[in-house]
């Protein structure tokens, strides 16, 4: 293969020395080389305007979808909690009947709380929304809050004893901490 190569390298260069030692009047353009050069520079002109052509839909296409982007991402920004609003309409909409019925006895009032506030922690947690509610679990730092410490010798130390406000979690990122009593040990026991 390397011979056939070869050869045909020669044959080449013969050619071209050929051509550069041909007299002047012998390399002059002839009319079936002027036609020919015509037809290439008019082919390599219509390939470079359907090149240019691309090139701007290709552009036109881009800026379009960077728009697109920007408006949806301006979309998502001002009515991603769309979906989250809709589902609590169903808390205020159960706030107004209890609030409506306040001549109401208490128990059907505490009653009507309840299920107001089940319905709104069941919303919560269809968007992800947790509650953080610790009692008797191991003091977390991240996702609690100490307020205060008990000495308590019957539990182990750093337990939460009580919650006075209840934590949220969105997803796995904390919304607020549980804020939260812990136990300790005495003094002298330490």
């Amino acid at each position: 293969m390397s011979n056939h190569n070869e050869s045909v390298l020669n044959e080449n260069a013969k050619e071209m020395e050929g051509a550069s030692s041909a007299k002047p009047d012998q390399t002059a353009d002839t009319p079936e080389n002027s036609e020919n050069l015509a037809d290439l520079l008019e082919e390599a002109r219509r390939k470079a305007a359907e090149n240019w052509d691309l090139f701007l839909r290709t552009r036109a296409d881009a800026d379009n979808i960077r728009r697109r982007a920007t408006i949806d991402v301006e979309n998502a920004h001002k009515y991603g909690v769309e979906r989250f609003a809709r589902e609590l309409l169903a808390v205020v909409d159960s706030l107004d009947h209890g609030l409506a019925s306040v001549g109401a006895d208490a128990n059907a009032l505490k009653e009507g709380m309840e299920l107001t506030y089940k319905l709104l922690l069941d919303i919560l947690t269809k968007f992800g929304i947790l509650v953080i509610n610790p009692v008797n679990e191991p003091f977390d730092p991240i996702r609690h809050e100490a307020l205060t410490a008990q000495i308590k010798n019957d539990v182990e130390p750093n337990t939460v004893l009580t919650v006075v406000q209840k934590g949220f979690t969105l997803q796995d990122r904390v919304l607020r901490p549980a804020r939260v009593i812990v136990s300790k040990i005495a003094a002298e026991e330490a």
